[in-house]
């Protein structure tokens, strides 16, 4: 984009405040059946939350000593962040290897981590018995500096920090501000470089910190690999969040797609489609493995063996052939529904994990309450909400150029 262009662009129109004032405006119809739903729902939660902090966490939650990772870490935290993980697969594709042809999913990807991590670190905070005790894994206390969750805690604030500066760029252009936007791109490789490998990092952390509760996790579930399952289940769970997301983002936001933009997407996706079933075929072929190495193939012909076949057949074996068929043939909406597939599958797997197969032979079994779904799904609403907020706002599926809106001077 040449200079000329560039300040015709960010022409200052109006003050700083006017201009957020005015982004602040409802756009569209307001009386929208997402809206007519999700506010009460958020209104209600925010309800539940002032009763959590005031009367504690038994008060709206049914986590108990023996089972203290309920629906808020299990689904929130520990699923979430694998449908974060799309991130930092895409940066790397695009910045690293070089496959340009991925570039236009890049901004909206990042934008899609930074808000699931940003949310799930409030979600964390919720689950805590004492929610100000969050400081001791990051300061090393009662921990260590040695500890798993130490590193993972520090992980996961530095991920969320390059993930801002990623997507600092597209914030600059938006403001109208072309010098710091020329600056902070000259960041984009270093934070990229800088948070792929944290993403590596605490993908497997996370894993790892299960390691420490062998004999509490049902033997089909627990294994010595799991931070390498975790890692590898992230690439195909973040990568099909990207496909899923991006098919809904082409019919809500299609006034704001290029022409032909359904055939490059079409053709991004069966890319994307390929590196989801080599992942997935190594995440199966590495259960397998782990199965027989550990001989546990005799657990199949229990309860909790049908339902582990359930995850292994229904939502990774059957998905990844649906993704290798749908690539060969050219088919997208066997891609997408593979998509959606596995983006369950994970959820499953996640739940299993940590709240399902945990203490899986102790009695009463934890049901999340009406108060934890409710919670879980506000949070998914307030992050939609702001995640529709930048899309109509900022050049992230479109260039500044093509934007109707007036910036501020820099």
């Amino acid at each position: 984009m040449s200079e000329q262009v560039m300040n015709e662009t960010y022409a200052p129109k109006r003050s700083y405040w006017n201009f957020f004032m005015s982004e602040l405006k409802p756009r569209g119809n307001v009386w929208t059946v997402f809206n007519m739903i999700s506010v009460p729902v958020v209104i209600l939660a925010a309800v539940l939350i002032v009763i959590r902090f005031i009367y504690g966490l038994s008060a709206v939650s049914n986590v108990t000593q023996s089972v203290p990772w309920g629906l808020w870490k299990g689904f929130n935290v520990v699923t979430g962040v694998a449908f974060a993980g799309g991130a930092y697969v895409l940066t790397f594709m695009v910045y690293i290897l070089g496959m340009d042809k991925y570039k236009p999913l890049v901004r909206v990807t990042v934008l899609n981590g930074f808000l699931a991590y940003t949310f799930y670190a409030i979600a964390l905070i919720l689950d805590l018995g004492k929610p100000w005790n969050i400081i001791n894994p990051i300061i090393g206390n009662s921990f260590g500096t040695s500890s798993i969750l130490f590193l993972v805690a520090w992980h996961f604030m530095l991920y969320i920090v390059a993930q801002l500066v990623e997507f600092s760029p597209t914030v600059a252009e938006w403001l109208g501000s072309e010098r710091a936007r020329r600056n902070l791109k000259r960041l984009t490789i270093g934070a990229v470089v800088f948070g792929i490998t944290l993403s590596t990092l605490h993908q497997s952390g996370l894993g790892a910190l299960f390691l420490m509760a062998k004999g509490k996790i049902h033997p089909l579930w627990y294994s010595e690999f799991i931070p390498t399952l975790f890692f590898i289940s992230s690439i195909f769970a973040g990568l099909s969040m990207v496909i899923f997301q991006g098919s809904i983002l082409q019919k809500v936001f299609a006034y704001q797609m290029e022409q032909h933009s359904d055939e490059k997407h079409n053709i991004m996706i069966r890319g994307l489609s390929r590196v989801c079933a080599i992942a997935m075929f190594a995440y199966f072929f590495l259960k397998v493995i782990d199965m027989v190495h550990n001989h546990t193939l005799g657990y199949l012909m229990s309860p909790m063996g049908a339902w582990y076949l359930v995850e292994m057949i229904g939502f990774v074996l059957i998905p990844m052939i649906l993704f290798v068929y749908g690539t060969r043939v050219g088919t997208p909406f066997l891609i997408k529904l593979a998509s959606l597939m596995t983006l369950l599958g994970i959820v499953l797997n996640r739940m299993n994990v940590s709240v399902i197969a945990y203490r899986w032979d102790e009695l009463p079994r934890y049901i999340p309450s009406w108060m934890e779904i409710v919670v879980t799904v506000s949070i998914l609403f307030v992050q939609i909400w702001i995640f529709r907020w930048v899309i109509h706002r900022m050049p992230v599926l479109r260039t500044m150029e093509s934007m109707t809106a007036t910036s501020p001077k820099s």
